[in-house]
């Protein structure tokens, strides 16, 4: 329908199992809970700093709804107000949230020295991830005791499609999930759609014949690396995942051993029953 408002396809796709966000005839779902998370969620599909328009235009929500959005989101101190651009930001309420969620995660806390020891004997960067609509999260990193390269920052997004970290999580999740991923990124990257998938479809190759997934130079044509899921006993499912730049980890390397090595010790975290 002409001048229908086009929502951004990750405030389409749930952050866990690839369901749509809104079920349908859900007489639990709230609708106004939804639309004001949607509003923050904005702030992570466009610049640090919005406005009421931008964030209408990256949500699809109508301005007047926005603007109460906004308002009251600013008044329970999840937003900043700008007075002198007129624009809204994050605030340390959503850093709360983070850090309560991060700080609590138990596999977390158990998989930090054997992430260590990984990285000391691979001299690879390494991380464990969640998963945030189409976007893995990284909720720890862990260097090797010498290096400076790819500190990769808590909170910090990387695009399911082109890591693998993100080629590890979606070739663990159910084929119906999967399905709703694939629609979701062929409405995000339109023509690419294609490449991107052509990734996919290679890491679930690998995914099934060796049990871990790689990117090489797909998301940072200097960086390689490797990932491989980690299922958590409440269902959950993140991903663990090495990197390095490729002067470092050729790709033979990585294939051949260290990509191995790495499905191994994710199998190690999970024997800890987290």
């Amino acid at each position: 329908m002409a001048g229908k408002k086009q929502i951004s396809p990750e405030l389409k796709v749930a952050s866990t199992d690839g369901e749509p966000v809104k079920p349908e005839k859900d007489r639990k779902f709230v609708e106004a809970l939804s639309r004001g998370l949607d509003v923050l969620r904005a702030f992570s599909q466009g610049p640090v700093i919005l406005g009421n328009q931008d964030i209408a235009r990256i949500t699809g929500l109508p301005k007047p709804t926005v603007s109460r959005m906004t308002y009251t989101l600013t008044k329970l101190g999840y937003l900043s107000y700008n007075t002198q651009l007129e624009k809204y930001q994050l605030s340390s309420g959503v850093l709360a949230l983070g850090y309560a969620y991060v700080s609590n995660l138990k596999v977390r806390q158990l998989a930090k020295p054997y992430m260590d020891e990984f990285a000391r004997q691979t001299n690879m960067s390494v991380g464990l991830t969640c998963r945030d609509r189409l976007h893995m999260i990284y909720v720890e990193n862990r260097l090797p005791p010498e290096a400076s390269l790819l500190r990769m920052d808590i909170g910090l997004k990387l695009p399911m499609a082109s890591t693998s970290a993100g080629r590890a999580y979606y070739c663990a999740v159910s084929d119906k999930a999967r399905l709703v991923i694939d629609d979701a990124m062929a409405a995000k990257y339109g023509d690419a759609w294609p490449e991107k998938k052509q990734g996919l479809d290679r890491a679930m190759k690998d995914y099934k014949e060796h049990g871990f997934c790689l990117s090489i130079g797909e998301w940072d044509r200097n960086i390689n690396s490797a990932g491989v899921p980690i299922h958590l006993q409440d269902g959950t499912i993140m991903a663990l995942t090495c990197a390095a730049p490729s002067y470092l980890v050729p790709a033979e390397k990585l294939r051949g051993s260290i990509a191995h090595q790495l499905a191994m010790l994710a199998g190690d975290i999970e024997s800890l029953g987290v």
